[in-house]
């Protein structure tokens, strides 16, 4: 029966096999849910390395305490839930160090000089410097808010969990949890509104003319893109789409330009998970053979 099991057999049956002794149902079930979770906590720290820390640590903790699972919830509920315990309480990011207000990103953006990306010689496509510019802008857009409303963001907005799973996950209200996603989407959305020329043309477009200075500041590195690598699919095409709206919600074209970031696939962790899947810890809790 093990050797039938994959990434696509349900959750239930996955759980089940593992807490019966599967060492490969537990690894398909990491398998199943890892790049969700990585490409949550790529967006909620803007950093790949931190991000796949983050996932391992976390798919850690869902391993040691699969059988503290009661089902009162849906078992992804469940790990997304010990993702955001874990992401509100963890250190600070690089990134998140010198998060900034709305007000000082946008007068860090102003700042920036104009430079035409043709100056400089780089062996990447001029148009691929300038999407890596505008995702790392619009990624750095998300860390002025903070974490709660990063987060309610981005499985709210971004990934479309409904207000019933998301108050779930986020242990709050449904009502809370729309009311925070609202103040969240507002802030962000006022704010590019105001500032990026992506949707509203009344703004200058800035992506090209910024590229190069986000080069020299390090925020786009022309020898090893950061966002668009590893491409699974854009955001959009991969999650479940709301069928009702939030009565009073934002809606908005900023919202389809987050989505259309790509959906990544996480760097290959496994081994350090098999190494824990082998561990006398695991072997106890799991009898594995």
């Amino acid at each position: 029966m093990t050797n039938s099991i994959n990434i696509t057999t349900s959750d239930s049956v996955l759980i089940e096999q593992s807490l019966s002794g599967s060492k490969k149902a537990l690894e398909n079930l990491v398998k199943k849910h890892q790049d969700w979770i990585y490409n949550i906590a790529f967006t909620f720290l803007g950093d790949k390395d931190e991000a796949a820390d983050l996932t391992q640590e976390v798919l850690i903790k869902i391993i040691v305490k699969l059988d503290s699972f009661n089902r009162k919830s849906s078992f992804r509920t469940w790990v997304y839930r010990i993702a955001k315990n874990h992401f509100l309480n963890m250190k600070r990011g690089k990134y998140e160090i010198n998060a900034t207000t709305f007000e000082q990103f946008g007068q860090g953006i102003d700042e920036l000089p104009n430079e035409a990306l043709s100056n400089y010689s780089y062996e990447v496509e001029e148009k691929l410097l300038v999407k890596e510019a505008k995702i790392s802008c619009m990624k750095g857009m998300l860390l002025c808010l903070d974490r709660e409303q990063r987060l309610i963001y981005i499985i709210g907005e971004l990934f479309e969990f409904t207000d019933v799973v998301g108050s779930e996950i986020m242990e709050i209200s449904k009502e809370n949890f729309r009311v925070k996603l609202h103040r969240a989407k507002k802030q962000l959305y006022n704010f590019m509104d105001n500032k990026c020329g992506l949707i509203n043309k009344n703004n200058p477009c800035r992506c090209a003319r910024k590229t190069a200075g986000f080069i020299k500041m390090g925020f786009v590195d022309p020898i090893n893109l950061h966002f668009q690598k590893n491409t699974i699919n854009s955001i959009d095409k991969v999650i479940d789409k709301k069928i009702a709206t939030y009565k009073g919600q934002i809606t908005s074209e900023y919202q389809k330009l987050y989505q259309e970031h790509p959906f990544l696939q996480s760097p290959d962790k496994l081994d350090s998970i098999r190494k824990l899947l082998s561990s006398k810890i695991v072997n106890k809790t799991f009898n594995f053979d």
